[in-house]
């Protein structure tokens, strides 16, 4: 699944009256009986799923810290330490 905040155009600090607003803009957009684009139905779906997950306090607050424990910042940087830390262990 793609990131909701990606799906829905907000920043994952953005307020829960944003995330609303983002998602009426983008269910009016994609919602099959306004868009007649065959993949705006996925897209419909895609959208109500990510509004679902990030409207309910709880569940986002548990997908934020699995997203958070999953995002490396700089991941050659944390594979060079690891590396180092590696050979060093080795060496010693």
């Amino acid at each position: 699944m793609r990131d909701p905040y990606e799906i829905l155009g907000v920043s994952p600090s953005a307020p829960a009256e944003d995330i609303k607003v983002a998602y009426r803009k983008a269910a009016r957009l994609y919602h099959p009986d306004k868009n007649p684009d065959p993949a705006a139905a996925d897209r419909f779906r895609s959208i109500q799923s990510a509004y679902e997950l990030l409207a309910d306090p709880t569940r986002r607050r548990d997908y934020d810290l699995l997203r958070q424990r999953n995002l490396i910042d700089d991941p050659l940087q944390e594979a060079s330490s690891l590396w180092a830390s590696y050979i060093e262990k080795v060496i010693s």
